[in-house]
């Protein structure tokens, strides 16, 4: 890329959200040609490749001293894409179609799961494998979860759902990718910081939208992490108009779309009866031996794209009269024909004793459906007669106490509780009320509140 070329975002007052191609495309025929007469064929092929070309300002790693780089970006920002190319640099140096051949790296890549980290960074349409030039293409391995590069680099998957696995191997560079889902992120980090010791300046790169975890606000509050910031619509010029139509009119304005559209870092939600920390810290990796399991139901009045979500969440007791949550296999836009089959499963995978649902609006509809499936089910009907914030209180107060254990993360159920206040126009928090009655009917119902003042 000429030096002109690079100029243009500058040029046009545009330098963090325009990249030199949108600038080129909206200059005149007659300055395009100005530009692009020079270039050879292997300079416009050399272009296709050069991230530098391509990239807006604020997806461009930053200068200077940093151990992390952290972007908290909202979605649609072009996280995925940022993250390739930086590992690209990393195993086939900084000039494209001229790979280096003689310092190969070893680069570890870590997602949510190991299918989140096949499916979307290494073969996703912005993944590594689509934005390497092909005969800069590394080989990928899927069972022996690595990528090789034609000069050696070689770069490994791995999964936040096994944080061992990072025990032992080293590393020269990370990219880690949405570590605000991570199931068990802390360990997982942990670990790979540990291995991050290959090099004389080895380094890591999270992508993420950001959410108030306990890991994100430890990266924030690191001295050597540099951030980079975004919205959904920096990207704008390479988003569908009317997916850029739909994020405004849903969400512009709201909580959710402040973190999940300008990727803002929020804290707990004023009057929210559960916070972030306090599941964190009584958070676990496994449950003891539990005497009683329940299915929990809260039912949708209706169903197809706009109903409310089914609350499904699984949850145990143990000896000690500590509860576990066990799984949250909530849905949206099932009929009742296929929640019902979802609560019948669960109830024979997690060898469940009772079936709690919610019959308000529902009447003996939840019961006919899931007795139609599993006529020896146990089920056992519950009846709101107080507003949510009131029946959510006593089970809140397990929480504070260290009674309530998740069993890994549930990050749109933890999303429910965090945020919801009882204010008017507040969406129904489906997921939330479910996770309350399976506690109502644990702990604060059939004898077992005095296991709460023993503990």
């Amino acid at each position: 890329m000429t030096e002109e070329m690079r100029k243009l975002p500058q040029e046009t007052g545009e330098q963090g959200f325009q990249s030199v191609a949108e600038c080129l495309a909206n200059l005149s025929d007659q300055q395009q040609h100005k530009l692009l007469a020079d270039l050879s064929d292997q300079d416009c092929e050399t272009l296709l490749y050069d991230w530098h070309f391509w990239a807006r300002h604020n997806q461009l790693a930053p200068e200077g001293k940093w151990h992390v780089w952290l972007v908290l970006a909202g979605r649609g920002f072009g996280k995925t894409r940022m993250g390739a190319e930086w590992v690209r640099m990393l195993a086939e140096g900084a000039t494209p179609l001229k790979a280096s051949t003689k310092n190969s790296v070893r680069i570890a890549l870590i997602g949510h799961t190991i299918s989140d980290v096949r499916d979307v960074m290494v073969e996703g349409e912005s993944g590594i494998l689509m934005q390497s030039p092909p005969d800069q293409r590394p080989k990928f391995e899927p069972s022996l979860r690595r990528l090789t590069w034609p000069n050696g680099s070689v770069a490994t998957l791995y999964s936040s759902e096994e944080p061992d696995q990072l025990r032992g191997p080293q590393h020269h560079f990370a990219w880690a990718d949405e570590i605000a889902k991570w199931r068990y992120g802390e360990d997982t980090w942990s670990n790979l910081m540990m291995g991050l010791r290959l090099g004389e300046d080895p380094r890591a790169m999270v992508t993420t939208t950001p959410r108030p975890t306990s890991l994100i606000k430890q990266l924030m509050n690191d001295q050597n992490s540099a951030i980079t910031r975004g919205s959904t619509f920096d990207n704008r010029a390479n988003l569908s108009p009317a997916f850029l139509e739909h994020m405004e009119r849903l969400y512009v304005g709201t909580r959710l779309g402040r973190q999940e559209i300008y990727g803002d870092y929020l804290d707990d939600t004023p009057g929210a009866l559960w916070q972030y920390a306090t599941i964190d810290q009584a958070r676990v990796k496994t449950h003891p031996d539990l005497s009683r399991v329940v299915v929990s139901v809260d039912p949708p009045v209706t169903h197809g794209p706009k109903a409310d979500a089914c609350g499904i969440v699984v949850m145990g007791l143990s000896d000690e009269g500590h509860l576990y949550v066990l799984a949250d296999l909530s849905s949206q836009g099932e009929t009742p024909a296929q929640w019902a089959a979802r609560v019948v499963r669960a109830y024979g995978a997690y060898e469940a004793d009772r079936v709690v649902a919610e019959v308000n609006n529902g009447g003996d509809l939840v019961e006919n459906l899931l007795r139609q499936l599993d006529p020896r089910i146990s089920y056992r009907a519950v009846r709101a007669s107080r507003g949510k914030v009131a029946r959510a209180e006593p089970v809140a107060a397990l929480y504070e106490r260290g009674l309530v254990h998740h069993v890994g993360r549930f990050d749109q159920l933890e999303d429910e509780m965090c945020s919801y206040s009882g204010d008017v126009g507040q969406k129904s928090p489906d997921r939330m009320d479910a996770l309350v009655w399976a506690g109502t009917e644990l702990l604060l119902q059939q004898g077992h509140a005095p296991r709460i003042r023993r503990v």
